[in-house]
C-alpha cells in the first residue's frame, strides 16, 4: 500500500470528535459559549440584536436547530415564554428539555433586580422572576460563565480540562476589562437618564446611572402620545442628561422626546451584533459606555 493511500485510510478510521452543538436564545449567550467552548461548540443563535427578544416568532427552523442541539442556553425568568416552550416541545429532543443537563437557564445563578412583591396585570408585562436582562452587568457575565464552563465540561467529559483552561482564561481578562470599563464609566454615576423600556436596569445598576422614567408607561406597553406629553413637562421640572434606547426599539418616541427635551438621544447596542463595534462581548461593553461618555459628555 502506498503510502497516500495509508494515510487516506487512517483519515477514515481516525475517530472525529464531534462539537457541542449549541442552540443559543440571545446573542449574548452565543458570544459567552463562543468565548468559552472555542472551537469544540457549534453555535446557533436563535435572535439578533435587532428582535425583541420578548416577540419571536417559533418557526420551523428553529425546530430543526433544537433538534439536534445537545445544549440549549437562554436568558429564562420568563423572556422567552412566549416562544421557547413550543420550540423545545416540538423539537422532540429529550436532551434539552427544562431541568436536563442540556438546558441552561443563563438568569438563574445572579441575582435579579425589580423582583415584584405581586403580580397584577395592569402593570403591564411584568416578569414574576424579576427583570431578565441581566447579561448588561459583566458581573453577571462572570458569574454565568463560571456556570457554563461547568456545564461544558459535564456535557463533554472529554474535553473537561480544556474548558477549564479556556474558562479560566476568560475569567481572567475580563476581570481586566471589568475593570477599565469601571474606571472609564466613572463621571456617569448619577447622571439621570430616561429609557425605553426596562431593559437597561442592569447597566443602570452597574454604573450607578438614576433611571428617572420610561417611555413605555407600562413594561411592553408602546408609548402613547399623552405619556410622552407627560413625560416632557416631567423633563422641564427635573432634567434628563440623555434619553436611551436599545437598537431594537423603536426610534420615532425617544427622537420626538429628545429633541422637545433638548437631550441628545442615545442607541445603546442592548446586546452582541447592536451596533459596529459590538461585534463580541467586549465590543458590546466597550461600546455602551462610550456612547454614553460621548453623548452625555461626561468624560
Amino acid at each position: 500500500m502506498n503510502k497516500f493511500l495509508f494515510a487516506l485510510l487512517l483519515l477514515y478510521v481516525a475517530p472525529v470528535q464531534a462539537k457541542l452543538n449549541i442552540f443559543a436564545c440571545e446573542p449574548e449567550w452565543g458570544a459567552l459559549a463562543q468565548e468559552l467552548g472555542a472551537d469544540r461548540v457549534d453555535i446557533y443563535t436563535a435572535t439578533t440584536a435587532l428582535q425583541n427578544p420578548h416577540y419571536i416568532e417559533a418557526r420551523p427552523s428553529l425546530l430543526a436547530k433544537a433538534r439536534r442541539a445537545d445544549l440549549v442556553i437562554c436568558t429564562g425568568a420568563e423572556l422567552e415564554a412566549g416562544w421557547l416552550p413550543i420550540v423545545l416541545t416540538q423539537s422532540g429532543n429529550a436532551k434539552i428539555q427544562a431541568s436536563s443537563p442540556g438546558f441552561f437557564e443563563a438568569s438563574s445563578f445572579v441575582v435579579k433586580l425589580e423582583v415584584p412583591q405581586s403580580l397584577d396585570r395592569a402593570q403591564g408585562d411584568v416578569h414574576a422572576a424579576g427583570n431578565p436582562h441581566v447579561h448588561l452587568d459583566p458581573h453577571n457575565i462572570a458569574k454565568i460563565a463560571t456556570k457554563l464552563t461547568e456545564r461544558f465540561a459535564q456535557l463533554d467529559a472529554a474535553n473537561a480540562g480544556a474548558y477549564q483552561a479556556q474558562g479560566g482564561a476568560f475569567q481572567e481578562k475580563w476581570r481586566d476589562a471589568i475593570a477599565g470599563w469601571e474606571a472609564r464609566a466613572a463621571p456617569l454615576k448619577g447622571l439621570p437618564i430616561v429609557t425605553y423600556h426596562k431593559d437597561m436596569s442592569y447597566l443602570i445598576n452597574w454604573l450607578g446611572l438614576i433611571e428617572l422614567a420610561n417611555l413605555e408607561p407600562k413594561p411592553g406597553v408602546p408609548p402613547t402620545t399623552g405619556h410622552l406629553t407627560d413625560l416632557l413637562e416631567q423633563l422641564e421640572k427635573k432634567p434628563a442628561k440623555a434619553i436611551v434606547r436599545s437598537a431594537y426599539n423603536n426610534p420615532k418616541p425617544a427622537q420626538w422626546l429628545a429633541e422637545r427635551a433638548r437631550v441628545p438621544a442615545i442607541v445603546l447596542p442592548f446586546t452582541v451584533g447592536g451596533s459596529e463595534q459590538a461585534r463580541n462581548l467586549y465590543g458590546l461593553f466597550d461600546d455602551s459606555v462610550a456612547r454614553l461618555l460621548s453623548a452625555t459628555n461626561a468624560q
